[in-house]
């Protein structure tokens, strides 16, 4: 039995061509491939989100954790004052009066605080909410934008860890993006970095105050850095009772951990400031505070999550690493290359070469790649460029190329004066008879 087929919409009969389904497949392949492409970039970016989410959140933890102790050392405060007064047997009216009063001045005092430590909870809490609403709002459509404002993100962090504040403040207030940074948090480290430039350990000291259950946690030894540092001081201003002193209160109780540092530091009492030692006298050098603004800086960003290096750098590495070749670093390298300047030199340094399997030609016109679609051409000074660029020039010069290095060549188009050439033998450019060409 034989079923007639169904006929469309028409009357005509509907057949399906093998060229249809190709051109319908490709059609809807497309998209799909673009998108699929969109959503793995995607998740790429959003793996490097962590420093993002956790500053503010550690920042929320730590608010929370100084409300609650000022509350609890007020309110245990207030307690004991009620029961003094109960206990007092012989204390008049009067005095009752006077005291009751002063304790309820102080409750008072702690409900103003209890609000100001509210709202600065509410604050940070909405700030940890507006990271992660910003991160939700990302999707395939709006990813060009989404990481134009991670591009300004990046940027403001930099300024920041560099301590241009105001300039990091107003492109974050041009840009919308206040909640998105943390440059309140850097303000927070400037304070110490400016003491310990200015040879002064008091506001390091008292960030250590601040954190000292988290440092203790974490196993940290900057504080007793500091107070190092400190009795050091003392002895270069030849103060040695205050030294010994000193070494009494604060440098006692990490003899237990960190014996060997102790003694090292106690013999400066017996060898002076002004001693030939090594050992003794890179004690004394100026260099020991730029070690401590260091070290500050890496517990500082430890203990909020955050990378050492600013962003910028770390982004920039990843590009760097993709272009960074031995003839980066040759006299000759194009100015075109990112790593013929010092600047980026520099920060590539640490970095390992990239691994290239097939060398590249890119034209020096147009900056595209040349290839089988845009095969590269040479003029008779030996300079190649690339097809496109040689008649984008000759169509608006009136069929005249000139060399764009040496501006010494200007002839008419044609192309038989024009060496094509294979485009690589063996990781060199040659022209049909092997020769190699030269000045690439």
């Amino acid at each position: 039995m034989e079923i007639d087929p169904l006929p469309n919409g028409s009357g005509s009969t509907a057949t399906t061509t093998p060229e249809t389904a190709a051109m319908a497949t490709s059609t809807t392949v497309a998209p799909i491939t673009e998108l699929s492409s969109k959503l793995s970039h995607l998740t790429e970016s959003l793996k490097l989100e962590h420093q993002f989410l956790r500053v503010p959140f550690e920042h929320f933890k730590k608010t929370i954790r100084a409300n609650h102790r000022t509350v609890e050392k007020e309110v245990s405060s207030v307690i004991s004052g009620i029961a003094d007064v109960a206990d007092s047997d012989g204390i008049s009216k009067d005095d009752a009066i006077l005291s009751l009063t002063s304790l309820v001045s102080r409750l008072q005092g702690i409900k103003r605080k209890l609000e100001e430590g509210s709202r600065t909870e509410n604050l940070q809490a909405q700030r940890c909410r507006a990271r992660l609403d910003h991160l939700e709002s990302v999707d395939a459509e709006n990813l060009s934008e989404w990481s134009n404002v991670r591009l300004k993100r990046i940027l403001v962090d930099y300024m920041s860890r560099m301590s241009y504040y105001d300039t990091a403040m107003k492109l974050a207030e041009s840009s919308n993006i206040q909640e998105l940074v943390d440059i309140d948090v850097f303000q927070e480290a400037k304070k110490a970095i400016d003491g310990l430039r200015n040879q002064e350990v008091g506001p390091a000291l008292a960030w250590c105050a601040d954190n000292k259950s988290r440092l203790k946690k974490s196993k940290s030894k900057f504080e007793f850095q500091l107070r190092l540092q400190e009795f050091v001081e003392l002895v270069r201003a030849e103060n040695y009772m205050c030294a010994i002193f000193y070494a009494r209160k604060y440098l006692s109780p990490w003899g237990a951990t960190h014996l060997k540092e102790l003694q090292r530091v106690m013999a400066t009492l017996a060898v002076r400031s002004d001693t030939d030692c090594a050992k003794y006298k890179v004690l004394f050098e100026p260099k020991q505070w730029d070690f401590l603004v260091d070290q500050f800086k890496q517990e500082f960003c430890r203990l909020y999550g955050m990378t050492v290096e600013p962003l910028l750098n770390i982004y920039l590495q990843a590009g760097l690493s993709a272009l960074k070749t031995p003839y980066c670093y040759e006299d000759d390298c194009t100015k075109e290359d990112p790593l013929s300047q010092d600047s980026f030199r520099k920060l590539a340094m640490p970095l390992p070469y990239s691994k290239q399997h097939h060398s590249k030609l890119v034209c020096y016109i147009t900056k595209e790649l040349m290839d089988t679609e845009n095969p590269p051409q040479v003029l008779p000074n030996g300079y190649v460029y690339s097809t496109k660029a040689l008649k984008e020039m000759a169509e608006k010069n009136n069929g005249k190329i000139t060399c764009p290095r040496t501006g010494s060549f200007s002839f008419g188009l044609s192309f038989r004066f024009l060496l094509f050439f294979s485009p690589f033998d063996q990781g060199f450019l040659v022209d049909s008879q092997k020769r190699i060409v030269i000045n690439l």
